[in-house]
């Protein structure tokens, strides 16, 4: 009870509030643009929390992050284009139902069950991460090692598009994150001479030029002109989610607990939560021929496991140091930064700024409600801005982000390099997310490997001696070999049906 008192007395101070009001709002502004994601509102954030205390820095990126994803609700449903990725799954229904007189309806659903998942994930973040933190500090190198393969695993699987893309773009990451001091030799790699290079590539202007940078090439060669904002007068939003409560509890109880599951593996995210919620929400839905023509029900589902997922993304984060998606990728460094080491110590060495971290999560998701109405309320002005005019400002605040990090011009170079990888990826339908993560883990994957093969005395055994490494080497070795036993059991069954 006395840390749940000190974190609160961390919170509940007017500075700390204040941050999370103007983040929020932040948060909002960015959601509400097509095609600027959660993970660009965090990075654009990273900067200024350079500037402050742990607490209101983390608060600054749990606000933003939770208010953004729902806020790309609001152009999927006025203009047919989904604010952030995760958004995209429901689009269809969202917009259909604006051009049919029901926008408010839809809005008042994305934010109803948005701010229910959240506060589910929430909850279950509390209660879970305490746990887990136990289990973790038995933890060592041959775990970690086994855990960041599956994470990596995960990121591969369940990419959107093909596996083999999403294996592309992971081997892309991994090579980027070799790009440095060697461990433990201590020889450079592929640094060409380049003291800025040895040091590593910096993952921030690096995040920043994948996902911002290249969203400005792509909105600046894009010949798709915008469409018309449809008429809503905001007024409504909240008048049908009481029946949509009553009418689909199922859905939105399992939205939250799917997005929160697959929120906890690494890679998965808010982006894959919502494609696969709607999914199994067509799947088991009564009216599966109403999906994609102005169907509340996906809504409700996948609205309810996109924000679920954000608080489940911390779990692995602050429990294991592995991000749970790029958004947690980028808290991470934050949190080195501030010199907090996530990990199992962590519930140990300083619980009262988790269990602050808790609070802001319940905090966000509160609020949410009343600042989400006020968001659709005033969103026509916002998304009427021209990208003539709204391209050079968010081009501007990436390259003052990526300079930021070390008052260096590698970091603005590093951006521009990974802004055009990023562009001739998605061009190609590479998804971005595995890169991010295979970058981030990288370094964590070849440390824990050299860690473990000396302590082994390179015998590759010594990765199963203790019990829970076994555990998860032989789990990982089952989800590589997974899709070799399903193709292998179809064509086991065809010659059965043909007989």
């Amino acid at each position: 009870m006395m840390i749940i008192e000190q974190a609160a007395a961390l919170v509940f101070q007017p500075y700390v509030l204040g941050v999370i009001l103007l983040s929020a709002i932040f948060g909002m502004f960015v959601g509400a643009i097509p095609g600027l994601t959660a993970t660009m509102a965090t990075a654009l954030l990273v900067p200024l929390t350079f500037f402050m205390e742990p607490v209101p820095a983390i608060a600054a990126i749990v606000t933003a992050t939770a208010m953004a994803i729902f806020a790309g609700d609001i152009p999927a449903a006025m203009l047919r284009m989904p604010g952030t990725p995760a958004n995209a799954a429901y689009v269809e229904d969202a917009y259909r139902m604006t051009i049919s007189g029901r926008g408010d309806d839809a809005l008042g659903a994305a934010l109803v069950f948005s701010a229910i998942g959240g506060l589910f994930g929430s909850i279950v973040l509390m209660t879970l991460s305490p746990v887990l933190a136990e289990i973790a500090l038995k933890f060592s190198s041959e775990e970690y090692f086994f855990l960041v393969l599956l994470g990596l695993s995960c990121a591969v699987f369940v990419s959107p598009g093909s596996p083999t893309r999403g294996l592309i773009s992971l081997l892309i990451g991994l090579f980027f994150a070799t790009i440095g001091i060697d461990n433990p030799s201590g020889e450079p790699r592929f640094a060409f001479g380049n003291v800025e290079l040895m040091a590593g590539i910096q993952f921030i202007p690096a995040m920043i030029g994948l996902f911002a940078v290249s969203e400005v090439l792509r909105t600046v060669t894009s010949t798709t002109p915008r469409g018309a904002v449809p008429k809503m007068d905001g007024g409504g939003i909240f008048k049908s989610q009481w029946k949509n409560l009553k009418t689909y509890p199922v859905q939105a109880a399992r939205g939250s607990v799917t997005g929160t599951a697959l929120g906890i593996l690494p890679g998965a995210g808010a982006d894959i939560a919502a494609w696969i919620s709607y999914a199994i929400s067509k799947r088991f839905s009564k009216h599966k021929e109403l999906f994609g023509k102005g169907h509340v029900e996906g809504l409700v589902e996948a609205g309810s496991a996109n924000n679920s997922s954000v608080s489940g993304a911390w779990i692995p984060a602050l429990v294991f140091g592995i991000p749970g998606d790029s958004i947690t990728a980028i808290v991470i460094g934050v949190l080195y930064v501030k010199g907090i080491n996530p990990g199992p110590a962590i519930f140990i060495n300083d619980p009262s700024s988790i269990y602050a971290i808790f609070i802001v999560f319940l905090i966000a998701n509160i609020i949410m409600l009343p600042l989400g109405w006020l968001a659709i309320r005033g969103a026509r002005p916002i998304l009427s801005i021209p990208p003539a005019m709204l391209m050079p400002m968010i081009l501007m605040f990436c390259i003052v982000g990526a300079f930021a990090i070390n008052n260096s011009m590698a970091g603005i170079v590093m951006m521009l390099f990974f802004g055009l990888l990023g562009f001739f990826m998605e061009e190609n339908d590479i998804p971005i997310a595995p890169a991010i993560l295979g970058l981030v883990l990288g370094p964590m994957l070849e440390q824990n490997f050299i860690s473990s093969m000396i302590k082994a005395d390179g015998n590759p055994m010594g990765f199963f001696e203790r019990p829970i490494a076994a555990g998860l080497g032989v789990f990982t070795i089952l989800v590589w070999l997974l899709p070799l036993i399903l193709l292998a059991w179809r064509h086991a069954r065809r010659p059965a049906r043909a007989a």
